[in-house]
């Protein structure tokens, strides 16, 4: 399967998490409001300021949990046109709104 860079801009709610399924590659940056930044078995604690940026560098799921109204840009590969063998059951991006943080 080929690559190719995507880049996008996705505005959050409050307590909104956004889910990649694999960070490797993958640029994340806040662009406004405050977002915590959870990579799975990762104990740091990652929270961005508009300005900031964090890049995924393992092949792991990350989560984007918005801490007030937020903006981000999502940039890094991203699969291109897939064949129908390699077409997913549902999206790779995942959006959800819980009222809690990850932890």
């Amino acid at each position: 399967m080929n690559t190719t860079p995507a880049c996008f801009q996705l505005s959050l709610a409050k307590r909104t998490i956004f889910t990649l399924p694999d960070a490797a590659g993958v640029e994340i940056e806040c662009r406004s409001g405050s977002v915590w930044v959870t990579v799975d078995h990762d104990l740091r604690d990652i929270v961005l300021a508009p300005g900031e940026r964090f890049e995924g560098d393992q092949h792991r799921r990350l989560l984007v949990s918005a801490l007030e109204p937020s903006c981000i840009t999502v940039s890094g590969p991203q699969p291109a046109v897939p064949t129908p063998q390699e077409q997913p059951a549902r999206s790779l991006w995942r959006l959800r709104s819980h009222g809690m943080s990850p932890a």
